[in-house]
């Protein structure tokens, strides 16, 4: 067993050199390797989550112009119905006023056609009136004639 631990002994002297030179280059690499590339991996890290909440605040101005516009929109939607509406009423008062025009020259339209109808059927009787007296002379002063006396 002694021999056993001499040539474990030996075996460890021979890789103290081996031992010291991997510790020498794992301080190495960490110091200017891991280390360097640890603080890109954290600023690429905090410049990500910077961004991120840049997006989600961008995201939620976005979404609040979004509503805004909406608002503005369904507001300009009501004015126009509001307005339409006040113009459908303007046309139907409008509408009643000329039809209410048109109706009462219509009606000073009959007064005067019946008005001219009455006179001309005065003129009517009257030329008839005279026309028949005349007739009525005529008609006498021809059996008149025809009579032997």
């Amino acid at each position: 067993m002694e021999a056993i631990l001499n040539s474990l002994g030996g075996l460890l002297l021979k890789a103290l050199p081996t031992l010291a030179l991997l510790l020498l280059v794992h301080f190495y690499l960490k110091r200017t390797f891991f280390r360097p590339l640890e603080r890109v991996l954290r600023a690429r890290r905090d410049a990500t989550e910077g961004v991120r909440k840049l997006a989600e605040h961008t995201l939620a101005k976005a979404a609040e112009k979004t509503s805004e516009y909406e608002a503005a929109i369904r507001a300009a939607r009501t004015d126009l119905y509001l307005e339409q509406e006040q113009l459908r009423r303007q046309f139907e008062v409008d509408g009643a006023a000329s039809i209410r025009a048109a109706r009462q020259s219509a009606e000073e339209m009959v007064k005067q056609a019946r008005a001219q109808f009455v006179q001309e059927a005065e003129q009517a009787k009257l030329s008839l009136a005279y026309q028949s007296e005349e007739l009525a002379g005529k008609i006498a002063a021809a059996i008149l004639e025809r009579r032997p006396a």
